[in-house]
């Protein structure tokens, strides 16, 4: 089945199961918004405890906090967005659509790099055991050909992007006209030039019209951190190296938004800003890269799923940066960013508020404004990856079609569902008890509607890691029917037994255990 179709069935599976609804969708939803259902809540939250966990329970140098979304304006004059937080945009005049530019670029170099596997690969199976790869890249006159188109229009992309002054936008229609690229509705080459958007919300604070001032909603969650470093540090009696960690809302007028929840105007982040001494902060920006990645991997997707992305164009502010990119169904894509920051953002909030934003070492007897390491990544694209890896249609032995969602144990909306054979004989009353003994451990679901295969097909469906049927024996013995989502395989154990054998697997400390 096609990437594409993949990715629409699992669109389709998130409102029909009731994990993401388009927001509004009584009155035909609105674009880019969206709202989280009844599991696609519980698998959200699961996601932000999995990363919190991680970040403030293992780390004993990391504290938390929630900032609020409304900021004093110079907030954002301060940290350059009010300047510089620009999209640039191209229509496309035949089709009425809008692009970023930048995008059109990138997706024409991966274009080329798509070529070049495709060489690769057809050679591989041509010449089997035999391949060797790193020769067949240096001698091939087609993958030579398409190299050196890639590395042409990735050297004209990086002068424009960091042409003296800001971005050269008449370079960037240039290169978009000089390669070809046409909109993917129309069809056509029918540009109109590229311009900068600024992405930021406002809004007005002031009880009358006339007194208002603007503020805006903010962009990122990044800020409400350094404009709190002092409170914190003081507050706790922080010391070097230490970091502050937060998960909330932020807001960006995405003009092109798409692919479901991966790009949206209303998102959520969890970042964590950790302030280091000057001269040390490459170090760390190595070593929290590292542990990023062994994070996201120990979800068990499979290492290959992963992969660096090196920035070559970096924010004005940052030293090194990189993104971890996950294979979803339309390609490796951005869920977390690593960024080495500098001491830009602390020292920028020194000089507009007129604060000494500082670090006094008492060890070295000497005050300093810290660096910043920094991870990001988005909430929503990270349950995004995890729907998007675990979405399954199994082919079973009886010639049946099974969709399943794969999930982490620890991470599924619901633990354990429990199923009354019958509707009568005490059976339901019996499931009841076992419900009332385990949801104080779990999330637990009851349900007795439908044949026992009905409910199994349901469960497997919202990722259900485990479900225990009771029937007529388990009134005679106390013994239940414990079914494994992933196996199907079913055993027969005794009610004292089943929080033993499912609580370890369904806690976040059981993936947390695997970052040791």
């Amino acid at each position: 089945m096609a990437q594409e179709d993949i990715f629409k069935k699992v669109v389709s599976h998130c409102k029909e199961y009731g994990f993401v609804f388009p927001s509004s969708d009584i009155y035909d939803g609105l674009g880019a918004v969206y709202d989280y259902g009844q599991n696609g809540v519980e698998l959200k939250n699961n996601i932000k405890q999995y990363w919190w966990q991680y970040m403030v329970l293992l780390h004993e140098n990391i504290v938390g906090l929630d900032s609020a979304i409304f900021m004093h304006p110079t907030v954002w004059k301060a940290s350059g967005h009010v300047d510089a937080f620009n999209d640039p945009l191209i229509d496309n005049r035949d089709s009425k659509k809008r692009y970023r530019a930048d995008v059109l670029i990138e997706e024409q170099i991966a274009k080329y790099d798509e070529k070049i596997e495709k060489e690769v690969n057809k050679a591989r199976k041509r010449f089997g055991d035999a391949f060797d790869e790193q020769k067949y890249r240096e001698t091939s006159p087609r993958v030579q050909e398409e190299a050196a188109k890639r590395d042409t229009l990735h050297k004209r992309y990086q002068e424009v992007m960091n042409a003296p002054g800001g971005i050269d936008l008449e370079g960037m229609k240039q290169i978009i006209l000089d390669e070809g690229i046409v909109c993917p509705i129309s069809g056509t080459k029918n540009w109109t030039d590229v311009r900068q958007f600024n992405l930021m919300f406002k809004t007005e604070m002031g009880a009358a019209a006339e007194g208002a001032s603007t503020i805006y909603l903010r962009p990122e969650t990044a800020q409400g951190i350094f404009v709190n470093y002092l409170n914190v540090q003081k507050t706790g009696r922080m010391k070097i190296p230490f970091g502050i960690a937060q998960i909330g809302k932020a807001f960006r007028n995405e003009i092109v938004a798409r692919q479901f929840i991966f790009r949206m105007r209303e998102f959520e982040q969890m970042e964590m800003q950790f302030f280091v001494k000057p001269g040390t902060e490459l170090q760390w920006f190595d070593e929290w890269r590292n542990r990023r990645m062994a994070w996201h991997q120990a979800l068990g997707f499979g290492s290959e799923n992963y992969r660096f992305h090196d920035h070559d164009k970096l924010a004005h502010y940052a030293n090194a940066a990189t993104d971890v990119e996950f294979k979803m169904p339309f390609g490796f894509k951005e869920v977390e960013g690593i960024h080495s920051r500098t001491n830009f953002d602390l020292s920028q909030h020194a000089k507009y508020s007129g604060k000494k934003i500082e670090y006094f070492d008492p060890d070295e007897n000497i005050s300093y404004t810290p660096y910043v390491i920094e991870t990001s990544i988005g909430v929503d694209r990270m349950f995004l990856s995890v729907i998007c890896h675990s979405y399954d249609e199994e082919q079973l032995p009886d010639g049946q079609t099974r969709t399943v969602l794969h999930l982490p144990a620890a991470l599924a909306p619901v633990k354990l569902a429990v199923f009354p054979l019958t509707k009568k004989d005490g059976l339901p009353e019996k499931a009841r008890e076992i419900i009332d003994e385990l949801k104080f451990h779990f999330n637990c679901k009851y349900e007795e509607k439908d044949q026992i295969g009905k409910r199994y097909r349901r469960q497997d469906a919202i990722g259900t890691p485990f479900c225990v049927t009771v029937d007529n024996q388990t009134l005679e013995d106390n013994t239940v029917t414990l079914r494994f989502r992933d196996t199907m395989e079913q055993q027969r154990v005794n009610i004292s037994e089943l929080r033993g054998i499912i609580e370890d697997k369904v806690s976040i400390t059981s993936l947390l255990k695997n970052l040791k």
